[in-house]
């Protein structure tokens, strides 16, 4: 069986399946930390409401880490051993402002990952994990409005 993710050595160019692979390290280790921090967040959210959707973007987080994670397996016939890339804030407010800005890097990280790849799977796991990435920015940037104090 032929696997969508295989990158054909006929399509791109070594530096160009070298950066791809760069990317989709650099995006397990993101999703990994984002992991880590959210569920900080979760335990430091003031209302239920904002648990159970911290929560959900949370298994978002893992389920692009399972995806990411597979497809580097898939490419490379290794795994990745995924790093924490940064500290979680201490305080909800910074850990909301903090994740807003994640969010929106990463939403740009992906789009141009997937702008330049020329395998199909891998752009649209990329196009795909943007569009998430986007609308967790945006509930962070709600919560983060209403807990101004």
């Amino acid at each position: 069986m032929t696997s969508d993710y295989r990158m054909d050595d006929r399509q791109i160019n070594p530096g160009t399946e070298r950066r791809t692979i760069e990317a989709i390290e650099q995006a397990i280790d993101g999703e990994y930390s984002a992991i880590a921090c959210y569920e900080i967040l979760f335990n430091m959210a003031v209302s239920d409401k904002e648990k159970k959707q911290i929560a959900e973007i949370r298994n978002d987080e893992i389920h692009h880490y399972q995806m990411f994670s597979s497809l580097y397996q898939q490419l490379t016939g290794r795994t990745h051993a995924p790093q924490i890339t940064g500290r979680c804030p201490e305080t909800y407010r910074e850990g909301l402002q903090h994740a807003i800005e994640d969010e929106q890097k990463t939403v740009d990280f992906y789009m141009e990952t997937a702008d330049r790849a020329q395998n199909r799977r891998v752009r649209s796991l990329f196009y795909r994990a943007a569009t998430d990435e986007q609308q967790h920015a945006v509930w962070f940037l709600y919560f983060y409005t209403l807990n101004k104090f």
